[in-house]
């Protein structure tokens, strides 16, 4: 697509398949810039009866046409390109989860280096890592060719070994794979895709082993020398094979194939390329969140501070088995009773708690209808995003295997693993999308929740994605950035306002900082801050303060210990919320005691209808 038409681009069709919902938005040139004009829903059609995934797209594009009158369907025909106001697009995109969105299996020569670099590449391009085989992972290799047999992923991608290093290994896990003869997920009498990705002096043994058994590509090393990782040529080919084999393969995503104007991307790949651009546009460390029925993606843009160029780093991780609905007695399961009942404002029976979540889980569907239940999945999801976090954690870590330059002292205390890259004190920025954080019913909820669930350090913005659009704009960003990026500046974001959150502990009723804000119309507020206390302070949404914060001496809010910090903070639909609540945060283990710290920060928010 060359700039020319770019420039003529009028009206965008763009839609996402989801595992239930499809969703379809109309974006269009207002004046000289692009906006959402309107969405429509339909449910998916990838199950039986329908077995046919367009069923559920034209039924969302129908409901567009009613809300707008503009006729964009010609039959089962998408018509292109814009002919006036009432009719025709420019062009059509789409994402897709649907079928269980990509699944994958990865392999590597040593479980934390090579093949944690596989992971982190497949995870980067959007799919589920259904296990991760590696020569010293443990298992006999009978028991990895049945592993390998029994899962059927979409495809698999074979790492290991740094370039010139020894290939004995990855040769092994080849021959593994074509012992194993896996079959795909999808169709019958098609190969299975691999993709090579390790030592380039190995890929002649490689051809011989796969080249007759699988559907062999290959691509650059991901991890060339030990200190550098090279994942994008493995992204790619990723997403190449995923619109190749497994979208040509589910029920009526070929014909899907042919309407769109550029690959049909996998939904958490489409978010990761959003947030990636959100975070190398603006030079800003950024985390995204999309917590779901099923899974919830954790997205996040921080600098390698042990590099030298200190550049950004892009992250994904999916965690399979935490959800608010599907996969919520997971969320009890690993979080543990006791740590949902302790953001929950009330007296609740264990035997209740428990029966109340497994009521959610057979029936997905249901919405809260009282405050009490409202409360309760709020307190579950707070436990789904700290857990989430901390997975992603221990992946988006500095690059393992590599000695790193440090005292004699530390030397022997240098652990194998790398360190995490996630800094909340550096972090500037908090995205959060899916249901439970965009449709809260007061936006407030959905910033302590994120709050509660990451504990941001420091000076963050936060901010939420009003009706869940980042899929169809990353996938728009490919073709056309400009209207994705102001389509998500616009329509896209809301932002709720900046935590302000002291790093320190201490007692309750301490003075923990003073803080100074200079509002633009020349009002000054001057506010003493005290632990285990919130403060909300309207700033509109658009509107910049400059502040002026000295913490105590045992507090630091991002210069130091007792160190003063000036800086510019933005407003928000929610405003300033100061959190000196401590970090760590400890809540009381008495519950009445609890219950009423609960209630008090939740009145000095406005957190719930009194």
């Amino acid at each position: 697509m060359n700039m020319i038409e770019k420039e003529k681009i009028k009206r965008i069709l763009a839609t996402d398949c989801g595992s239930t919902t499809t969703k379809a938005i109309l974006i269009e040139k207002r004046g000289e810039e692009y906006r959402l004009i309107v969405r429509g829903e339909a449910p998916t059609t990838v199950e039986a009866p329908f077995e046919d995934v367009t069923r559920g797209v034209l039924n969302a594009v129908r409901e567009v046409e009613e809300l707008t009158g503009v006729k964009i369907l010609e039959g089962e025909k998408i018509i292109k390109p814009y002919k006036d106001e009432k009719e025709g697009v420019d062009i059509y995109v789409s994402t897709s989860s649907a079928g269980g969105g990509l699944q994958m299996m990865v392999a590597g020569v040593v479980l934390t280096m090579t093949a944690e670099s596989a992971q982190r590449a497949a995870l980067g391009a959007g799919a589920i890592v259904m296990d991760v085989i590696a020569s010293n992972d443990g298992r006999l290799p009978h028991e990895k060719i049945e592993r390998i047999r029994n899962l059927r992923p979409d495809m698999i991608l074979l790492s290991g070994g740094v370039d010139g290093g020894t290939i004995s290994h990855v040769v092994e896990l080849a021959e593994l794979i074509r012992a194993a003869d896996p079959k795909p997920r999808f169709g019958i009498g098609y190969k299975l895709p691999v993709i090579y990705a390790g030592n380039k002096d190995a890929r002649e043994h490689i051809l011989k082993i796969l080249k007759e058994h699988t559907a062999l590509e290959i691509v650059e090393n991901i991890r060339p020398v030990l200190e550098r990782e090279n994942l994008q040529p493995a992204r790619h080919k990723i997403h190449d094979l995923f619109m190749e084999h497994v979208m040509a393969h589910a029920p009526g995503y070929k014909k899907l194939m042919e309407w769109t104007d550029v690959p049909i991307m996998p939904t958490p790949g489409a978010v990761g390329l959003l947030i990636e651009q959100v975070g190398r546009s603006e030079n800003i460390e950024v985390l995204g969140v999309d917590i779901g029925g099923a899974t919830t993606d954790i997205f996040s843009c921080f600098r390698d501070r042990r590099a030298e160029s200190e550049e950004l780093v892009f992250n994904r991780t999916v965690s399979a088995n935490l959800g608010m609905s599907y996969s919520i007695s997971n969320v009890l399961r690993e979080a543990g009773i006791e740590n949902i009942i302790r953001w929950i404002p009330f007296k609740i029976d264990e035997g209740d708690l428990r029966n109340r979540i497994r009521n959610k889980m057979i029936r997905p569907t249901t919405i809260p209808h009282t405050l009490e239940e409202l409360k309760i999945e709020q307190a579950i999801a707070r436990e789904a995003l700290r857990l989430a976090l901390e997975q992603h954690k221990s992946m988006a870590v500095g690059l393992k295997g590599i000695q790193q330059e440090r005292t004699i002292s530390d030397a022997f205390a240098q652990a194998l693993t790398g360190e995490t890259l996630v800094n909340m004190m550096t972090l500037n920025l908090i995205i959060g999308s899916g249901g439970i954080l965009s449709h809260a019913p007061r936006r407030v909820q959905a910033a302590m929740m994120m709050i509660d669930g990451f504990l941001p350090e420091g000076i963050t913005r936060l901010a939420v994605d009003s009706i869940f659009m980042m899929p169809h704009l990353g996938v728009l960003s490919t073709v056309h950035p400009i209207a994705a990026k102001q389509v998500f500046d616009k329509d896209c974001l809301i932002r709720l306002g900046t935590c302000i959150a002291p790093v320190g502990e201490g007692r309750e009723g301490i003075k923990v900082m003073k803080i100074k804000i200079y509002k633009k119309d020349g009002e000054i507020i001057e506010k003493d801050c005290y632990y285990s206390e919130i403060y909300l302070i309207p700033l509109p949404e658009g509107e910049k303060a400059k502040v002026e914060i000295v913490p105590e001496k045992g507090f630091d809010i991002g210069a130091g210990r007792g160190k003063k910090l000036e800086t510019e903070i933005e407003g928000g639909v929610v405003g300033i919320i100061i959190d000196c609540r401590g970090r760590p945060l400890n809540l009381p283990k008495e519950e009445s005691k609890r219950i009423e710290l609960l209630n008090k920060w939740a009145s000095a928010v406005n957190l719930y209808p009194k």
